[in-house]
């Protein structure tokens, strides 16, 4: 049994993807590597770019060691994510409130009889 790390492209908040795989075929000569599965006892072929796999091993304690190190790494930057968000929340409702504070005071003043203001008919 072989263990697999691939680069995953189509979801961005999942960088990997990690699996088994019973047999591989590669060649020094092209730039894919074809993992061959069973499915209903037939052979299933996928073919995945080389410089897709970060990993390739028949060591699974080194691909669980792996494997874990990355999550942990994924949990971490979440953390900085949500962390960034929430500072980001936190400074756009203080940008709207102190602009509808300014809006209100300019309101005010702008409807006051003793400012002259051509904005006041419309």
């Amino acid at each position: 049994m072989y263990y697999v790390i691939k680069r995953q492209h189509s979801n961005s908040l999942t960088a990997f993807i990690s699996f088994q795989v019973p047999k591989y075929i590669a060649s020094k000569n092209s730039e894919n590597v074809i993992f061959e599965f069973q499915k209903d006892g037939k052979p299933d072929r996928k073919w995945i770019k080389k410089s897709d796999i970060i990993l390739l091993t028949d060591d699974k304690k080194f691909f669980i060691k792996t494997v874990a190190h990355f999550k942990e790494v994924e949990e971490a930057q979440q953390k900085l994510i949500d962390a960034a968000q929430a500072q980001l929340d936190q400074s756009i409702e203080n940008f709207t409130e102190a602009m509808n504070a300014e809006i209100d005071e300019f309101s005010e003043i702008r409807d006051s009889s003793d400012v002259p203001c051509i904005l006041k008919e419309l």
